[in-house]
């Protein structure tokens, strides 16, 4: 959803984008199911091992294999090309692609500055965090260059604090409220985020979303107190 408004504030939109996914575990899988139910198409997921480079794109089904199958002790994504095809590669990362958005929702320190001119060269948008700072600091300089979106993980992964929050609330009044009711709720909160977002790091035309996160949060707390 993060997303979604990065590209709505750019004209654009993540139907029909690329996105390069880097991770097997929650935050992978479930970023990878969202961006395909918005339209767009995941070409990578990753472990410690390596990565799988699927050109006709994950479906449902090929997530919930790859949950499933991570599920076991000590697998690998090696058995994803035997069973659906696309490419296994050993021991590297998945930011060698050609995409339109990357997603780095493994590690941290995962992204490196080399990993960023990668990405510059084959023509990424946007580079939005899902694991904790996976980004390096010389890999967001190498971003900042080039003119790529940069979405840190504070605000653009702020949605799983967000819905703990909405269940909370849920335990207090007693009630519950169903799938639907909590997607929407979720998508206004991470649309006032961006939009905090906006309004913090705006300067000069050009949005720095670091920036704008960091005097938000830090905005948010001292209004508290």
């Amino acid at each position: 959803y993060f997303l979604s408004e990065m590209l709505k504030s750019q004209d654009d939109r993540s139907d029909g984008k690329t996105i390069i996914i880097s991770g097997a575990g929650n935050v992978a899988t479930y970023a990878a199911e969202k961006a395909i139910a918005l339209g767009a198409k995941v070409i990578s997921l990753s472990d410690s091992a390596g990565f799988i480079h699927d050109p006709d794109g994950l479906t449902q089904d090929k997530i919930d294999w790859v949950r499933a199958h991570k599920a076991k002790s000590g697998t690998s994504l090696a058995a994803y090309a035997d069973k659906f095809g696309g490419q296994w590669t050993e021991g590297e990362t998945p930011w060698s692609l050609k995409g339109d958005i990357a997603a780095p929702c493994a590690t941290e320190n995962e992204l490196s500055a080399q990993d960023a001119k990668r990405l510059a060269k084959n023509g990424v948008l946007v580079v939005i965090e899902g694991a904790n700072m996976p980004t390096t600091a010389d890999a967001k300089k190498v971003l900042r260059e080039n003119n790529i979106l940069f979405a840190p993980g504070k605000a653009a992964n702020a949605g799983g604090v967000a819905v703990s929050g909405l269940e909370i609330s849920q335990n207090r009044q007693r009630r519950s409220s169903g799938a639907d009711e909590v997607d929407e709720s979720l998508q206004q909160i991470m649309s006032d985020i961006h939009a905090s977002c906006i309004k913090e790091g705006l300067k000069d035309g050009a949005v720095d979303y670091a920036k704008g996160a960091n005097i938000a949060g830090f905005l948010k707390v001292a209004d508290a107190m």
